[in-house]
């Protein structure tokens, strides 16, 4: 059978096994999925008293279908895996989540690929960063010792009577409460990794001033990314390196990696080092983007690492033609065309001296 009949069998015998065997009646329909980085087929299963339910992603079965599995096996391990999802499902107050100002308390803010998640942006309130855009969830509690977060979307944002422009005004302030920014050395990256708390006994006892690679995050490390959006952040993560302009590495969607603007680490080197990680170790469904961003502590400044050297040739052209500060580049090149330009300025003077030796 092709896909729109496995999905047409599926629903069918999902529906029937969760009231035959699991006593639930539920309501089955098909939907694509956007998340992020990607999208899928889908079967979203919600009992009928309920607004929450669960998707089935039917791509991936019919997959198992192709194969080989028998369907029957398919949808019984399907109807399964719903019914456990359901009884689990996120312990939170509905008529809470119907209250927009109990919820504001709980939003948070997240990075994400603008190209790659376009059709999803349609669908949720965002706000662009250069090639970035950054969406928002509630964070919420699934068990007592777990927590979820659920895609703010605008039919949301319609329910609830706020315009996009609140929801990111209440996400400046609430995010950083739900989810603090965490800027650590890298080095104190790795020694938590391997479980060592002295970085001597590693010989990574590196002075603050010394480090060169900082991680920027949230306490979890999950969406970490999404600090960049905060409102201090960038004068956070300036105050960490010492008041210094500094390179954003986007690590993943979960973690930034934050590089001193010193002149150890040219952009080039910087972009082809992203592009590497990226294409060998992010998993493709955290990966956010392969540019290089730059803050400029000095002019209050963020975007793409490009348009930095671009604003800052700019600046040193024009500085070349006011008379104002040059950098080492403009001044050299001012020196050689004064230097191109002396003979023929000098030459007149020694005419007069070689006379004068002739009277004597």
């Amino acid at each position: 059978m092709d896909f729109e009949q496995f999905k047409e069998e599926l629903a069918s015998s999902v529906k029937e096994i969760m009231y035959s065997k699991y006593g639930m009646e539920v309501e089955v329909e098909a939907r694509t999925m956007e998340k992020m980085n990607s999208s899928y087929e889908a079967l979203t299963v919600k009992p009928e008293d309920s607004i929450i339910g669960v998707n089935l992603n039917a791509t991936a079965l019919y997959q198992q279908y192709e194969k080989g599995i028998d369907i029957d096996v398919i949808t019984s391990k399907a109807a399964e895996l719903a019914e456990s999802a359901l009884n689990s499902r996120p312990d939170f107050d509905i008529d809470s989540f119907k209250d927009y100002s109990k919820m504001k308390e709980t939003l948070t803010m997240e990075v994400v690929s603008a190209e790659r998640n376009a059709a999803l942006l349609e669908t949720v309130p965002h706000r662009i960063m250069e090639d970035m855009a950054v969406v928002y969830r509630f964070e919420v509690n699934t068990t007592s010792s777990e927590r979820g977060s659920i895609l703010v979307t605008n039919q949301m944002l319609d329910q609830y009577g706020i315009t996009a422009e609140q929801l990111h005004a209440d996400a400046l302030i609430h995010a950083p409460e739900v989810k603090p920014i965490v800027i650590e050395g890298m080095a104190e990256v790795l020694a938590k990794q391997m479980g060592v708390e002295d970085l001597e006994m590693l010989g990574l006892n590196i002075p603050p001033e010394q480090e060169q690679i900082f991680v920027a995050s949230v306490e979890g490390n999950v969406h970490g990314a999404g600090v960049i959006a905060y409102q201090d952040f960038m004068e956070k993560a300036s105050e960490r390196v010492g008041g210094e302009s500094f390179f954003i590495l986007p690590s993943s969607i979960h973690e930034i990696l934050i590089v001193p603007d010193n002149g150890i680490m040219d952009l080039a080197h910087l972009e082809s080092m992203v592009r590497e990680v990226n294409a060998t170790t992010v998993d493709p469904a955290d990966k956010l983007t392969d540019n290089v961003y730059h803050y400029d502590a000095k002019d209050k400044v963020f975007e793409l690492g490009e348009k930095f050297v671009e604003r800052q040739n700019s600046r040193e052209s024009k500085g070349i033609e006011t008379g104002e500060k040059k950098s080492l580049a403009a001044e050299i090149k001012a020196k050689k065309e004064q230097i191109a330009n002396a003979p023929k300025k000098e030459a007149p003077a020694l005419e007069p001296k070689a006379k004068e030796g002739k009277v004597k």
